[in-house]
């Protein structure tokens, strides 16, 4: 079988497993190939090979795919996060150790079915954005080789790009997880400081560090997402943070005047993002073109104030006593320098200083998000040999700010500044509202902030509230009759949900007019020659009626019988299935 950039994806290897067309160990053994083939592009430290893998392909059989939201897709994992039994280097040979547990993260998507293939090349102990500073080689980026593939999370992005993995993870501190996918045409997800658990993670920031995703589409971003949020109450760094429910904002803030861009393509890069204004002009959101000052006050801080001594808090003690084995690159950015004047009193100002950016910027982001290019630009490797510093420095110029302010980022493809140069964009939101960015990142995916109000000729939409949405039972019949998720949904705030007493359990929606609550669900496209069978199968209480959704539109969709009710759970407070299964 072959598998190519396009297909190997979350939703595609679910569909080609569920037709029988290929089988998880055949696309673990096209992986090995593809990466052997790309072996002097330095993507990996530990790289896919099928004695480490074959364990985790032989457990699969004890999971029913029907259960397991990732079953049988394969992931990378960026070589600062534990993987059991397999050495964790962070890009230091003389640091490595070999855990005996699993990440967190990485523990929840084996146990949803996810195949781990390998470790990949990273700037060491993640300091850096370039993909150069690593004793494993450079990481040549997956499109022109002369390129960075960007940092630190270089060798994850690359994987993803050229088909060794569905998805991999990476680590976000300060633009790790966004400026390589920008870099190799990805999207690059990274959730709000403490939506992912961080325990198994090689510290950089603690209080900073985040784990990102690297995806071909923000849909199989959101799919990981859905797996990998949510408090472990062993990580003090853990929060409990409500489910992604993609929504629009009231309005996009976008920076005033003229931006900085540089490196060989500053140019290309100026017209891409004069482009991508007009397409985001054109989504006919409502735009705010502000002074964005208070993000760059906010970045400053990451670097020139006393916050980038918490990296020599987690590694100093390493780099004492071990002076030889840091890139010298690496040691300068992480040892305080002789001539430092930060003090106790030093850090106390910054947090203070910074405060005062957080509430104007939660006041300018109130209901809307911020955009900006992810990266201004790229260099040669030759280019960033030359002049390490000054280099690095300039691709975090529109990504340092992010984890200061608590905000999260999407960071999606948005054409190309030159042939075989993408271009793309981050969508930043506070965390309180992250589902906002992922809102107007679809929105920008899919060139419109409307959704589609009619279904294709020959085919009717269905609203699915429960065990047919994705990742659940019930997909695969979806599937089966042809049908094709489109958004996720909201209702009117006019029904109640019952958990009915059913063997699975089952939800059930009843309208209830000035009683009820929006309840998430989503919204599928189904061929009018397999809706008559689909309905007919249902059993009762439910049954198909005109559901209102929250923009006022009606579609088809699973309604339940107002009887079932009284001997039912109502779960109306937790707003959608997802919240509770």
């Amino acid at each position: 079988m072959k598998q190519t950039i396009e297909t190997l994806s979350v939703e595609s290897l679910r569909v080609a497993y569920g037709e029988k067309r290929t089988t998880p160990e055949e696309v673990v053994r096209e992986i090995i190939r593809l990466a052997e083939r790309d072996s002097e592009m330095n993507v990996w430290i530990t790289p896919p090979r099928m004695e480490r893998i074959q364990p985790y392909l032989d457990a699969l059989a004890a999971f029913d795919p029907n259960q397991a939201p990732l079953w049988g897709i394969p992931f990378a994992i960026k070589d600062n996060i534990d993987l059991a039994g397999v050495p964790t280097t962070a890009g230091c040979p003389d640091y490595q150790y070999v855990p005996r547990e699993h990440a967190v993260v990485v523990d929840r998507l084996i146990r949803a079915g996810a195949i781990p293939v390998g470790k990949t090349n990273l700037d060491q102990f993640a300091t850096g954005l370039v993909g150069v500073r690593s004793p494993y080689g450079e990481t040549r980026n997956a499109i022109r080789e002369e390129l960075i593939s960007g940092g630190s999370s270089s060798g994850s992005a690359v994987a993803v790009a050229r088909g060794h993995a569905a998805f991999s993870l990476g680590t976000d501190t300060a633009g790790s997880g966004r400026v390589p996918a920008a870099l190799n045409g990805l999207v690059g997800y990274k959730p709000s400081l403490g939506a992912w658990p961080t325990k198994g993670v090689v510290p950089a920031c603690a209080s900073l560090d985040c784990v990102s995703v690297f995806a071909n589409s923000l849909e199989d971003a959101l799919e990981i997402d859905r797996v990998l949020r949510g408090l472990e109450p062993t990580d003090p760094w853990s929060r409990e943070l409500s489910p992604l429910a993609p929504e629009l904002p009231a309005r996009l803030v976008l920076p005033a005047g003229e931006l900085s861009f540089f490196g060989p393509y500053a140019d290309e890069y100026r017209w891409a993002w004069k482009r991508a204004i007009e397409k985001l002009e054109s989504l006919g959101l409502p735009i705010e073109y502000v002074d964005t000052g208070l993000f760059q006050e906010a970045a400053d801080l990451l670097y020139g104030g006393p916050f980038v001594e918490e990296r020599w808090a987690s590694l100093g003690g390493f780099i004492e006593a071990h002076p030889d084995s840091v890139l010298p690159v690496t040691a300068g950015i992480l040892r305080p320098s002789a001539e430092s004047s930060y003090d106790g009193a030093s850090v106390f100002k910054a947090i203070h200083a910074l405060q005062a950016i957080k509430l104007e910027s939660n006041r300018l982001l109130s209901n809307a998000v911020l955009v900006m290019p992810t990266s201004g630009g790229t260099w040669t490797r030759e280019q960033v040999r030359n002049d390490p510093v000054r280099t690095n420095t300039q691709m975090g110029l529109y990504t340092n700010h992010c984890n200061l302010l608590e905000l999260c980022g999407a960071a999606i493809p948005f054409g190309e500044a030159a042939e075989g140069v993408p271009f793309g964009i981050t969508l930043f939101a506070p965390s309180s509202r992250e589902n906002l960015a992922i809102g107007a990142a679809l929105a920008a995916t899919s060139g419109s902030a409307q959704p589609e109000k009619t279904a294709a000729a020959g085919h009717t939409f269905v609203a699915v509230c429960g065990l047919h949405m994705r990742g659940y039972a019930l997909e695969k019949q979806m599937l089966q009759l042809g049908a094709k998720f489109v958004r996720e949904a909201r209702t009117a705030p006019k029904y109640a949900l019952y958990r009915l007493p059913t063997v699975p359990p089952k939800p059930g929606m009843v309208k209830r007019e000035g009683q009820g609550k929006a309840i998430e669900l989503e919204i599928w496209e189904m061929p009018l020659a397999s809706f008559g069978s689909f309905v007919s199968d249902i059993p009762g209480p439910l049954g198909i009626g005109k559901v209102e959704l929250e923009d006022g539109t009606e579609v088809p969709g699973f309604v339940c019988e107002g009887y079932a009710a009284a001997g039912a759970e109502d779960i109306t407070s937790f707003g959608g299935w997802r919240a509770i299964e």
